[in-house]
């Protein structure tokens, strides 16, 4: 007689929030797999489900509660056992949640989030409810360097996040990040690099660097190392083709980086700089250490250096005490700036913040208003740039294919956040480069024929 095996447990797996939140849910994708236990892409029909949350402003934190209380509702129905929640929400909360949200199995906080398995099986195992926050639950913060090697990658197989450091040491007065993902760390370089080797092995040819302050690299290494040596053994990888730069705060991106970039062939001339404003008044506000009289300069001495460098850069708008004449200043200098790409959001007043209980709070018919003004302006001044490019010839890195359409990117273009390149009469697979040249624009994005 035959012994019946016994069904697998299924993990239903839903990731929400940044490319920093897109590493933590590789990485514990990758233990919940070693552990035999069943991935399903069907959430709504799992034994568990396991909801990776951002909690960076409210309307992530909205989106996170609403996927929270969709999977709670499937298991009041009886099609899901146990809901747990991880990341920056749970971390964010704690055991609040439990008492905020009824249903909820367990909470998993960030530097616990490679004991994902044990906390299913405990959470599976009986009735009792169950926290693995760790005792630097908020508002302390861990020193943990996350290791994110072992990862079940969910970005296609030619491109992957690596982040390089942790936390964050600014005190912007708007922003929870501190309050959650703790102090700026850097992971050490050879760790890094072995993260690196692991991806590029795995077929790779474009790593995305990230950090909340990725500039800021190594200084708090014993070894002192910088982004710039960073940069200098990466591209050493062989196989790795394209490496590029997310989240460089401006204070930090000094001549030695600018240099390096230049003289790389695999490091794309692309810097992400969030800015946040330009007037000095809200910079100051904002505890941003910057003034428009060293932002200018910054961005004419990357166009100066590398002339056809893609600049991108995030807004805040409506800051608290934000004047008619201030959005005037941001949104002329917006104009005059150009931008390649630009990311604008409604001041999000967060508890906690020192912004959140500032006098002089801009209504919010105002701040979207003020945020329809700048992207309109960015529209037009991108709709012009792809005018522009009209005859331009560009390698790009084919990512999808399907019977229509085929899409990629050129270095300009960073995956899930920028423009795509629609490539007509192409024959490559996806990981595969292109030569093509720009025969047309459709809104955003550039339309492509292979050469």
């Amino acid at each position: 007689m035959t012994r019946k095996s016994p069904k697998a447990i299924t993990i239903g797996f839903v990731s929400l929030g940044c490319p920093k939140n897109t590493v933590d849910s590789e990485r514990m994708l990758a233990e919940i797999a070693q552990a035999g236990l069943l991935i399903t892409n069907e959430p709504d029909n799992a034994d568990v489900v396991v909801i990776n949350t951002c909690a960076f402003i409210a309307p992530a934190k909205a989106e996170s509660i609403e996927m929270i209380t969709h999977a709670l509702h499937r298991k009041k129905q009886g099609a899901v056992k146990k809901v747990i929640v991880a990341g920056c929400l749970a971390q964010r909360m704690g055991e609040q949640l439990f008492s905020e949200i009824t249903g909820i199995d367990a909470v998993i906080g960030l530097d616990k989030r490679d004991s994902i398995v044990r906390v299913i099986k405990e959470a599976l195992s009986g009735k009792n409810r169950v926290a693995c926050i760790g005792a630097t639950s908020p508002p302390a913060a861990s020193d943990i360097v996350p290791d994110d090697r072992t990862r079940f990658r969910i970005t296609p197989r030619h491109w992957a996040y690596l982040r390089i450091s942790e936390g964050c040491n600014h005190k912007c007065s708007f922003c929870t990040i501190p309050s959650i993902r703790g102090a700026f760390r850097s992971k050490p370089l050879n760790i890094v690099l072995a993260e690196a080797d692991e991806l590029v092995a795995a077929g790779a040819v474009e790593l995305n660097l990230i950090a909340q302050d990725t500039a800021n690299y190594g200084r708090d290494l014993k070894s002192k190392s910088s982004l710039t040596a960073l940069l200098t053994q990466l591209a050493k990888l062989d196989g790795l083709e394209w490496i590029r730069l997310m989240y460089l705060y401006p204070a930090r991106i000094d001549k030695n980086l600018i240099e390096t970039v230049a003289a790389c062939k695999k490091i794309v001339n692309y810097f992400d700089i969030p800015i946040q404003h330009v007037n000095s008044r809200i910079l100051k506000a904002m505890r941003r250490g910057e003034t428009a009289d060293r932002i200018r300069p910054l961005i004419d001495n990357l166009r100066t250096a590398i002339p056809d460098v893609t600049l991108r850069t995030t807004l805040i708008i409506g800051f608290p005490g934000e004047t008619d004449d201030e959005f005037a200043e941001l949104l002329e200098f917006v104009k005059s700036a150009k931008f390649d790409a630009l990311g604008c959001f409604a001041f999000s007043p967060e508890p906690g913040t020192p912004a959140a209980n500032m006098p002089n709070q801009v209504p919010e018919d105002i701040k979207h208003k003020r945020l329809e003004e700048i992207m309109l302006a960015q529209q037009q001044i991108a709709f012009a740039k792809n005018a522009q490019k009209i005859g331009d010839k560009l390698t790009c890195l084919v990512d999808s294919v399907d019977s229509s359409t085929v899409k990629g990117r050129y270095y300009g273009q960073a995956p899930e956040i920028d423009s795509l390149c629609i490539i007509k009469n192409a024959s490559a697979k996806p990981g595969k480069f292109v030569h093509t040249k720009v025969i047309a624009s459709k809104d955003y994005d550039l339309i492509v024929e292979q050469l």
